[in-house]
């Protein structure tokens, strides 16, 4: 098992189900990430399950060109059902203020994905 994908992977999990709801164009990001990413199914519903749970969180990666894949990661995961929802912001914004990352380097970041 590749541990990386699988903890990046279930950070994705975690903002998916922030809101407590998975939309279709969620789940669809979700199965196709895990198919590349050669995630089994044990280890999909590992993930799911750590979601659902009232203290599951963001883990921030120790390398800095990681933290820049998942903020990256976390964002297309946002915006997979085009709507960003107040409860992934938050997750997302304390992510970035985790990994020590200011409001004008988070925008500049943005701007360079989208």
């Amino acid at each position: 098992m590749d541990r990386h994908r699988f903890e990046l992977f279930k950070n994705l999990m975690v903002m998916a189900a922030a809101d407590r709801k998975f939309t279709e164009e969620e789940i669809q990001f979700l199965a196709l990430r895990s198919s590349r990413w050669g995630i089994t199914d044990e280890q999909f519903d590992r993930a799911l399950q750590y979601a659902k749970r009232p203290d599951a969180h963001v883990s921030i990666p120790e390398n800095c060109e990681e933290r820049s894949r998942l903020l990256r990661d976390l964002l297309e995961m946002m915006a997979a059902d085009g709507e960003l929802a107040p409860i992934e912001k938050r997750v997302f914004a304390e992510a970035a203020a985790k990994m020590g990352i200011t409001s004008e380097q988070l925008d500049k970041m943005i701007d360079q994905w989208l």
